[in-house]
């Protein structure tokens, strides 16, 4: 049997904006009906709730403060290798259609194929811009557009990346690969044609309690975020809007074109491997907030993901994170998954729902200042997620604790609460062991050393321990500092200049 992957994905699209998670309102009939054949997960993270970064865990198998790109507009760095490039290194043909992000260009990117990645293929959305006219261009960019007269689906990027997708599937139907079809869609200036474009005219959210949290007991950084929007009423926060409207309906008309996919696939190549998932969210109002930044509430970080191609219509609840995906792939490749990868092969619970594969996982935040995005200047956050509970550090913050079964919507920050501090302490453990294990650069003594931590001491040596990169596969073995030879283990004891004279 061919071995043959094709990866969905779409940009800011929330869970609840696709019907199977529970919004009968949410028109998704191809998407719905891909979970229906397969796994639906309802907790799966992104690594970062931001495009660049959430793209960079995906398609790296490592987590963005370990392959670099910690922040839209820069770019990963030299020594870290693709999926793409890792499969084709193994003659397995990959294919990459539509938004990359990837490559510290602006949002469109730079236009050059990266490698390990069919240039033929080859679709970001510089390609599409330079396609066009310069008016055009300018058309492209308004949402206005959407109801223009002579406004039809042909001009939107979501088809002509599909296009491009149907001709691959036609041409390599026979062959092993990888195909990634990456919709920009839904996310702004939300272009689609009627009658996508008033299908949601009228729509608000059903009011829920979050619409209304005070954030008083919340980081001040959310406070400021949330501007104006912090002494709204819950009818001017939650409410009918062109702009909703419009991006429910790109959202639905983007599950039309991943529809005219998902048809050719299961016309062509019906045991192929089908994923979806989406980068992140949108707060849309959610904690009076908008947008998506240094948070790791449910709107924004806990994405939708269906896997199709194991067992058919079953749900997961475990943790899920995208962090998992590129070795999902090449254990279902048949490849060995390389130890420098920061995830787990999903491979067995795709074929068994009843395998767990995580206990916990995790995700950050790591945003500066740059010419792409910037809100809130310098933000720092780490989270660890498990099923119930979710531990945020704000390392220039204060911090937040939610036991997800007794408050779904995320309100009561339970940080100083008591009653909670071994449940606390121990996702705190785990997720300080993380930053170690994954080699986190910005790790330091200030993460454990929280106001509510009272049995953390400051170190000067952090936990003790220099951990030097590992990767054999693409680059020679690091060597010892103290010693020039190949490194015998790469966690050893620090020393400082007076232990070693």
């Amino acid at each position: 049997m061919k071995k043959q992957i094709i990866l969905l994905m779409t940009d800011t699209t929330r869970k609840d904006m696709l019907g199977c998670y529970g919004d009968e309102r949410m028109k998704t009939p191809n998407l719905d009906r891909l979970a229906a054949q397969g796994l639906r997960y309802e907790n799966a993270y992104t690594c970062q709730p931001v495009c660049g970064p959430a793209r960079s865990a995906i398609f790296t198998g490592v987590f963005p403060h370990s392959n670099g790109m910690v922040t839209n507009s820069v770019a990963l760095g030299d020594n870290v290798k693709t999926v793409g490039q890792r499969l084709s290194d193994h003659n397995i043909h990959c294919g990459y259609i539509g938004k990359w992000h990837l490559d510290g260009g602006d949002y469109f990117g730079l236009g050059k194929c990266p490698e390990g990645w069919d240039e033929e293929y080859w679709y970001d959305m510089r390609c599409y811009l330079e396609e066009l006219t310069a008016e055009e261009r300018i058309k492209s960019r308004k949402s206005d557009t959407s109801y223009e007269e002579d406004m039809s689906e042909d001009f939107t990027y979501a088809h002509q990346c599909s296009n491009r997708a149907l001709d691959f599937l036609e041409k390599y139907k026979e062959e092993d690969f990888f195909l990634v079809v990456s919709y920009d869609e839904p996310h702004g200036p939300s272009l689609c044609p009627a009658p996508y474009n008033t299908m949601y005219s009228g729509f608000k959210f059903a009011d829920n309690p979050n619409f209304q949290d005070d954030l008083s007991k919340k980081p001040f950084m959310q406070r400021l975020w949330a501007g104006d929007a912090l002494h709204s009423s819950i009818q001017e926060i939650n409410r009918p809007s062109k702009q909703l409207a419009l991006f429910l309906g790109c959202n639905s008309f983007v599950d039309y074109e991943m529809g005219r996919v998902i048809d050719k696939i299961d016309e062509l190549l019906p045991d192929a491997l089908v994923i979806y998932t989406s980068d992140h969210g949108d707060m849309l109002g959610a904690h009076r907030l908008q947008m998506k930044n240094a948070t790791a509430y449910k709107e924004v970080a806990n994405i939708p993901l269906i896997i199709r191609g194991g067992e058919k219509g079953k749900v997961i609840t475990e943790p899920a994170s995208h962090i998992d995906l590129t070795p999902t792939i090449m254990d279902y490749m048949g490849l060995p998954v390389p130890k420098l990868l920061e995830g787990k092969s999903m491979l067995p619970q795709i074929r068994n729902h009843e395998e767990k594969i995580n206990d916990e996982v995790y995700l950050e935040f790591t945003r500066y200042e740059t010419d792409h995005d910037g809100f809130g200047g310098l933000q720092m956050m780490r989270a660890v997620v498990n099923e119930r509970y979710k531990l945020v550090i704000h390392l220039l913050d204060s911090d937040e604790l939610y036991d997800m079964e007794k408050d779904p919507y995320e309100i009561h920050n339970l940080i100083n609460n008591e009653e909670y501090s071994c449940v606390r302490n121990e996702l705190h453990d785990l997720l300080l062991e993380h930053m170690n294990q994954t080699r986190d650069p910005y790790r330091g003594y200030q993460w454990g050393v929280r106001p509510w931590r009272k049995d953390k001491t400051a170190r000067w040596e952090n936990d003790g321990y220099t951990r030097q990169r590992e990767n054999e596969e693409y680059e020679p073995r690091q060597l010892d500092y103290d010693t020039g030879l190949p490194m015998i283990t790469a966690v050893r004891k620090k020393t400082t200049m007076d232990e070693k004279r």
